[in-house]
């Protein structure tokens, strides 16, 4: 596991995260709520939800002010266990 002085990112920084899932699975409202966990005063002026050309999936892009590795490492460990999303970038 790195620790903070092997990490390429110097904290805190902007951090794009995106996450994907089924439009229809309401896997928006969970993402945002575990993104709340780790960063409680997320905006959610910087997030950005696209649609799938036929509507089936849902692409969404946090722009997180990241405090530290250990953050986003928490945050990524916790988006991928959740069953509703089907990738984390």
């Amino acid at each position: 596991m790195m620790n903070e002085e092997d990490s390429l990112l110097e904290f805190p920084c902007e951090f794009p995260l995106k996450v994907m899932g089924r439009a229809a699975s309401g896997f928006e409202a969970t993402a945002l709520a575990i993104v709340r966990r780790h960063v409680p005063d997320f905006d959610t002026a910087a997030m950005r939800s696209v649609a799938s050309r036929e509507g089936n999936y849902l692409s969404v892009t946090f722009v997180l002010r990241a405090t530290s590795r250990g953050q986003l490492d928490d945050l990524y460990r916790e988006l991928t266990a959740c069953k509703d999303l089907l990738m984390v970038i």
